[in-house]
């Protein structure tokens, strides 16, 4: 008698290289010219050290000119994008203060209130980890440091102020 390998198990050897290979996709994109934020229009190439973008798992991205209005856009998605919810999210990427460089945005410390402006004014300026971010913000006269979760509608809506 010959061994035959159950069928979901040898469907499961054959995608297993495709789902790997997906993950290994959600690398950060550089924004074509043409790409504009989706929250307040600015062409987003043009100011690459705010820069920040949000990939879904059907491939797509949106690409935005600074971490404010990528949390703006995340949290009403139901208002920038009515046919997208967060569990569809892949990828969040921010452009890193000091190095310039993306990092995993749901991974990174937000300071507010600094004298550091960015394209659209106020900005939430991003950070790899929390001493840089705290040292950030006392030596720029900022008004508080985040984590990703703490980031809230309120706290945006006070940045306009």
């Amino acid at each position: 008698m010959r061994n035959h390998l159950p069928a979901w198990v040898f469907m499961l050897i054959l995608f297993l290289p495709t789902l790997s290979a997906g993950a290994a996709d959600l690398k950060p994109r550089r924004p074509a010219s043409s790409d504009k934020c989706p929250v307040c229009g600015m062409f987003v190439a043009k100011y690459p050290e705010f820069a920040g973008q949000i990939i879904f798992r059907d491939g797509t991205a949106s690409f935005f000119d600074g971490s404010k209005d990528l949390f703006k856009y995340y949290l009403n998605l139901a208002t920038y994008a009515p046919k997208r919810k967060q569990q569809e999210i892949a990828a969040i990427f921010v452009t890193g203060y000091y190095t310039l460089s993306p990092m995993d945005g749901r991974k990174g410390w937000y300071v507010t209130g600094s004298d550091v402006f960015g394209p659209m004014g106020r900005e939430l300026i991003p950070f790899e980890n929390e001493a840089e971010a705290r040292e950030f913000n006392s030596d720029h006269k900022g008004k508080g440091v985040y984590r990703f979760p703490q980031v809230s509608g309120a706290l945006l809506k006070g940045m306009e102020q």
